[in-house]
């Protein structure tokens, strides 16, 4: 099970369009409400979660994704269940996924030391310790890290490259009239 955190000032295009090819590729993605049930993004658009909190069940957890926004990413940020997840995955070689400004929280949780990353211009700085690139989307082993918004599609098939196969991301985004 994959675990997307939406906090309060979340972007919806890098979640909902990340959520969607993933789902398309079945791969078992759960939305967790950090802020309750029903979280409002950053552009006003209000999204039922799947699950809250304290349901997350780590047995069966292959990794979580991190949308970027504000003030979403602080939102998360300032979530100790969140950084706890997020090093609990990155510790036990589970994907770690975050895009836009989240990037930086892998970045202050020691996650990015060695690792080529990428994010939102302005958020480079935060990323402490990685080797920032200004791709779109950057695989490092199981750290996946995207650019912003433009770039969720493509983040989601970096995803799915990671947890299935490339020929199942290029297939779902060839079916979604991509390519």
């Amino acid at each position: 099970m994959f675990y997307m955190f939406l906090a309060t000032g979340f972007e919806e295009t890098e979640a909902l369009a990340t959520l969607d090819v993933m789902r398309r590729a079945k791969l078992q993605v759960q939305t967790v409400g950090v802020s309750g049930d029903m979280v409002t993004s950053s552009h006003k658009v209000t999204v039922k979660a799947d699950i809250a909190l304290n349901d997350v069940d780590y047995s069966n957890i292959e990794g979580v994704i991190l949308p970027g926004g504000m003030p979403g990413t602080t939102n998360l940020e300032s979530t100790k269940e969140v950084c706890d997840c997020v090093k609990y995955c990155f510790e036990n070689k589970k994907i770690v996924a975050a895009i836009c400004a989240a990037p930086s929280i892998l970045g202050h949780l020691g996650i990015l030391k060695g690792k080529k990353a990428t994010c939102f211009p302005g958020f480079e700085t935060e990323l402490d310790g990685a080797e920032y690139t200004g791709a779109h989307t950057q695989i490092d082993g199981l750290v996946i890290t995207g650019k912003g918004a433009g770039c969720a599609v493509e983040f989601g098939h970096a995803i799915v490259t990671v947890a299935n196969s490339k020929e199942c991301a290029d297939k779902v985004l060839g079916d979604m009239q991509c390519y």
